[in-house]
């Protein structure tokens, strides 16, 4: 598969130009399939032909699945939305490709997906800040690969769908035909217990949003809390973070911490972590939503300056409690200009 002649090795990405920035000033064009096969050429003739100027491109492969996602400029497009639409699936469909297209839209009408499987905490408060208007914007559906947590969206008159199978293996054909249905901007992932495919990845880049019970990078994968203690760390956590096909290693937005007790097991840290799980994926989502977050070389940073109530790490109290100065190599606090009071080795 090549852009002109530059060839796209698996599991590799090209970019045709900026950097990974998330915004909704843009229009998003997601193409996934088995195999480019030429659609890129006939997509960016369509495109010129409409006035739409293409402002980044990106491609990855990953396990067989080609994924390609453009940015454009459709403000001053010569064509409806809708038929812009219709005419890019159209040319999907004649290369066997899906098609998905995205413009840009408001916090106040975005749709989010939750994805969960039996631990309630995360959904609760994702519901709880959707009913009180703090979260901006709509809960379309919630998805499950068990039936137990139907209840509780019904509570909050949320749609609910169970997609897994008796041994809670989930049917992906049906997630994305729901995803598409509810017409989704953003997915949460609420302790949902499954790896997501590449066929799903890809068609949400940069819009699926993972809560994981440790800090990042460390102890990733099935268990974490357990890792934890296995290893005997003093300071546990939570992470919020991008999900991409590597597993838990997607740009990280929030993270929260605990101390770990010496008697500690691994229900104690789960009842510590959880409330942090709820309010780090809450947040991660909310940022998201409001627009607030670019991500550059894998690293999420804060749009604006007004974000003083944001906590994206460790609370303000664990930065006073920090030493002020640091430590160099003889012992001795280095100074900086405007103080020059010597400290004596002990």
């Amino acid at each position: 598969m090549r852009v002109g002649s530059q060839p796209i090795a698996d599991d590799k990405r090209t970019r045709a130009s900026g950097v990974g920035v998330m915004t909704r000033e843009r229009t998003e064009i997601t193409v996934v399939g088995d195999d480019d096969s030429g659609i890129i050429a006939d997509m960016t003739s369509v495109l010129f032909e409409h006035d739409i100027d293409i402002v980044d491109l990106d491609q990855a492969v990953r396990d067989g699945t080609f994924r390609m996602t453009m940015r454009v400029d459709t403000s001053e497009m010569a064509i409806r939305q809708d038929t812009l639409r219709t005419e890019l699936q159209k040319l999907g469909d004649e290369f066997g490709v899906d098609v998905q297209v995205l413009f840009p839209s408001n916090c106040e009408n975005q749709s989010l997906a939750v994805l969960v499987t039996k631990e309630s905490h995360c959904l609760e408060a994702l519901l709880e800040a959707h009913e009180s208007g703090e979260l901006g914007a709509n809960i379309g559906v919630v998805i499950g690969n068990h039936d137990v947590l139907r209840p509780l969206a019904a509570e909050y008159d949320v749609p609910f769908y169970d997609i897994g199978n008796e041994n809670g293996v989930p049917d992906e054909d049906e997630m994305l035909d729901l995803l598409a249905e509810y017409e989704i901007d953003l997915i949460a992932l609420a302790r949902y217990i499954r790896i997501l495919s590449p066929e799903v990845v890809f068609r949400y880049e940069d819009r699926i949003i993972n809560v994981h019970p440790s800090l990042l990078p460390a102890f990733p994968g099935g268990a974490a809390y357990r890792q934890a203690l296995e290893e005997g760390v003093r300071i546990a956590g939570v992470t919020a973070h991008y999900v991409t096909t590597d597993l838990d290693q997607g740009p990280i937005i929030a993270q929260r911490a605990f101390n770990v007790p010496d008697d500690a097991t691994e229900s104690d840290l789960k009842e510590r972590g959880q409330p942090l799980e709820a309010e780090a994926l809450v947040e991660a989502v909310k940022l998201h939503l409001d627009d607030a977050l670019d991500v550059r070389q894998g690293r999420t940073e804060l749009r604006g300056s007004d974000r003083a109530e944001t906590q994206l790490g460790a609370a303000e109290a664990l930065a006073q409690a920090n030493p002020s100065r640091p430590i160099d190599s003889r012992g001795e606090l280095v100074v900086d200009d405007e103080d020059r009071t010597a400290v004596a080795d002990d």
